[in-house]
């Protein structure tokens, strides 16, 4: 898992018939100083997550689980929005 910040939208007029009804998003991994980690992705959207937000990211094959029984062809999905996060040093 990794935050991320929602960047913008993406908006498809064909894709993949699995993906049919998803919302997809451009995320901006972050670190946990906010800074910018490494290139955007995009992202399968579970939770109606919006622009500017910050949410938890899942990478790989466990990115589609959140909309099971449905097989969604994904390598990224948003499964949480983060309200806050406090680091202790």
């Amino acid at each position: 898992m990794r935050l991320g910040k929602v960047i913008g939208t993406v908006v498809c007029t064909r894709k993949e018939p699995g993906l049919d009804g998803k919302k997809l998003l451009v995320v901006q991994p972050i670190s946990t100083q906010s800074q910018p980690v490494g290139k955007p992705v995009i992202a399968v959207d579970s939770v109606g997550a919006g622009t500017g937000e910050v949410v938890i990211i899942v990478r790989g094959k466990e990115s589609s689980f959140p909309l099971l029984p449905q097989v969604v062809p994904t390598d990224a999905g948003i499964t949480g929005i983060v309200d806050y996060f406090h680091i202790e040093e």
